[in-house]
């Protein structure tokens, strides 16, 4: 599947059913509430919460994603941003903010950070 073409299903699922009147600010609501939801399994995940059913995880992480990308997918047509422009923009950007040369060092440095954010 293409990223322009779910972006174009969405919109006319939505429309469909009215949900397109839905006001931009709602809908960014609506991502950081199925965001919230992606924390609490990754938490659950790493041990910081208990869970249940640890070995559940992963099928809870995939649905929780699949509710964030329906929402940004959603706010992207309600802002007129085409999703598959954005990604390849955002592939340039990363490529020119972080080259090939410098990933291992920076990224030794961000690990060592997280093993010890003390220092």
């Amino acid at each position: 599947m293409k990223i322009r073409d779910y972006q174009a299903w969405l919109q006319a699922w939505d429309a469909a059913r009215g949900w397109d009147q839905v006001a931009p600010a709602h809908t960014l609501l609506h991502a950081m509430e199925e965001l919230g939801e992606v924390a609490r399994v990754i938490l659950r995940r790493e041990g910081y919460k208990p869970s249940a059913f640890p070995d559940q995880w992963q099928v809870e992480l995939r649905e929780e994603l699949s509710d964030v990308f329906v929402f940004l997918f959603k706010l992207a047509y309600q802002c007129g941003v085409d999703v598959e422009d954005a990604l390849r923009a955002g592939m340039v950007k990363a490529d020119t903010r972080h080259p090939l040369e410098t990933g291992a060092p920076e990224m030794a440095r961000y690990l060592a950070q997280q093993a010890h954010p003390e220092s």
